[in-house]
């Protein structure tokens, strides 16, 4: 009764939690490699807001979900990903992620759940000190999600590869239990896994204040880009500045196009003979051409006040199809009663 694990095109499963508008280091993180692979492949993109609750579950971060949900579809469609190609549903409007997570909690032992280094992290940057039981299966929630389409490929940062491992472990577990339904997906990672903050010392973060968004508008990119960090050892334009590492020329490197004047601003940084406001002023502008044709699709999209709602609701009509395909193999593999949703 083996069921076919790939289709004629591979299948993407990507997503993001509902916490408001996304930035440069989502874009080079996986939204570049979402637009390239709708082109080529069946794209899902779930909005996460089960995931959300792990560390936003009060009702005041709820009570923002709506307009949250409504900036991320923006941003999506700002930067060039088509509903008509790339499938955008809410996660708790498909409730057989739900049925699945609980199947997969079985096949994963406490000790490896406890393993993700992603708790580590929260922990240190979300201050949790006591994680909760929904916080500890997240990783397993998020397999779920991946296999509840059946997805080959996941683009995500480098900081969730170890998700996507489990999620390998978990399909393989499954299909020598019980049947070959699954495939194990592989880990995209974009060609920047990790995009420094404005700040210059952790990861492009909206809840560290270190974020240049999407929609950040020019006179807002400007001041941001103004305010950030170089090299520290440099107390004057005369000076010998470092290029390596210096998050203002990280940027210059990914985000400006005229290599020829990135290169020539190095020279004459590591030489003494330019100071940090003029190399700021010219990734100020590199970035603001950049952001230009993102600013002039999501004006596009935002002027439809419909356009979101109908976007989700033929989303989540697409993906329950899929998922409840997806169960009734699984019922069937394990022996479970048929499902009646």
């Amino acid at each position: 009764m083996a069921s076919p694990t790939h289709t004629l095109r591979q299948r993407v499963l990507t997503g993001d939690r509902p916490t408001g508008k996304l930035h440069l280091g989502h874009y080079v993180g996986t939204l570049a490699n979402r637009v390239r692979l709708q082109e080529t492949s069946d794209v899902f993109l779930v909005l996460a807001d089960y995931h959300m609750l792990t560390t936003r579950y009060r009702r005041e971060a709820l009570a923002q979900m709506a307009e949250d949900l409504r900036d991320m579809v923006l941003d999506y469609l700002s930067v060039g990903l088509d509903p008509a190609q790339t499938t955008i549903y809410v996660q708790s409007q498909v409730p057989q992620v739900c049925e699945l997570h609980v199947i997969f909690s079985m096949l994963v032992t406490v000790a490896r759940a406890q393993r993700m280094p992603t708790l580590k992290d929260l922990g240190t940057t979300q201050g949790i000190t006591h994680p909760s039981v929904g916080l500890l299966s997240y990783p397993i929630l998020q397999a779920a999600d991946i296999l509840l389409v059946r997805a080959n490929v996941v683009p995500v940062g480098q900081d969730q590869v170890a998700h996507i491992e489990l999620c390998r472990d978990i399909a393989r577990h499954f299909n020598h239990l019980y049947d070959n339904i699954f495939p194990e997906p592989e880990a995209l990672v974009g060609n920047v896994p990790l995009l420094v903050g404005t700040d210059g010392q952790h990861k492009m973060s909206k809840s560290l204040g270190n974020a240049i968004f999407l929609s950040d508008d020019a006179a807002t990119v400007h001041t941001k880009v103004m305010r950030m960090c170089t090299d520290p050892a440099r107390i004057h334009l005369t000076v010998p500045g470092q290029v390596e590492g210096n998050p203002v020329f990280v940027y210059h490197d990914i985000f400006n196009p005229n290599k020829g004047e990135v290169e020539e601003l190095k020279q004459r940084y590591c030489t003494g003979q330019i100071g940090d406001v003029e190399v700021k002023q010219q990734l100020s502008r590199a970035l603001n051409a950049f952001l230009v044709p993102f600013r002039v699709r999501r004006a596009r999209y935002a002027a439809d006040p419909h356009l979101v709602a109908e976007l989700l609701k033929r989303g989540r009509a697409k993906v329950t199809v899929e998922a409840q395909q997806t169960l009734q193999l699984v019922r069937q593999a394990m022996g479970l009663p048929h499902s009646s949703c």
